[in-house]
């Protein structure tokens, strides 16, 4: 009983990061620019000519060079030495009250995008991420955790919404999972 009385104490903790914004919106170091868009599609190899020949993309419905919608995150990635965050991080506070509890393992389950408009280069993004929702506890082959979606918003320089992204993370006791 006592344990069942403990998972709902958590439970409501939990609960009450959902609404929250993780920190300040973040604004990309750099505006949508070609470079950063030919190095991507020569990863992805990706040869679309709208995204890397500007007078190809001239003659396209699009009228001039766009970003390949997938980058849409690329362009807000802190990268690997950030900028510090500034001000206090819900995200960071949460991720405490889970690895209290047991929940120290971390895994990314789903990531959905959602593109408004095609990026340009000279757009300059803002990365927004509400904690939209975290799933009572669940049994995975993985362990026993919760799900927790965030809700990402990417604005461009005027505040217009270019796209959004729901992506799905998944805390869990290591050591819990079911086996097979």
């Amino acid at each position: 009983m006592a344990e069942r009385d403990d998972a709902a104490a958590l439970l409501t903790r939990l609960k009450a990061f959902e609404g929250r914004e993780v920190g300040e919106p973040f604004v990309a170091r750099d505006p949508v620019n070609q470079a950063m868009i030919r190095h991507w599609c020569d990863a992805m190899d990706d040869a679309n000519p709208v995204y890397t020949d500007p007078e190809a993309a001239t003659r396209s419905v699009h009228g001039g060079v766009v970003a390949p919608p997938t980058m849409l995150q690329a362009w807000t990635m802190r990268g690997l030495k950030p900028p510090p965050k500034s001000g206090p991080n819900a995200q960071e506070e949460l991720w405490k009250i889970f690895d209290a509890a047991g929940f120290t393992s971390i895994v990314a389950v789903n990531c959905d995008q959602e593109y408004r408009r095609y990026l340009r280069p000279g757009d300059l993004l803002t990365h927004s991420v509400v904690l939209e929702s975290i799933s009572e506890e669940k049994q995975t082959a993985l362990g026993q955790g919760h799900f927790i979606d965030q809700r990402h918003t990417f604005r461009d320089q005027a505040g217009d919404v270019v796209g959004t992204m729901l992506f799905r993370l998944f805390k869990f006791k290591p050591g819990t999972g079911k086996s097979a």
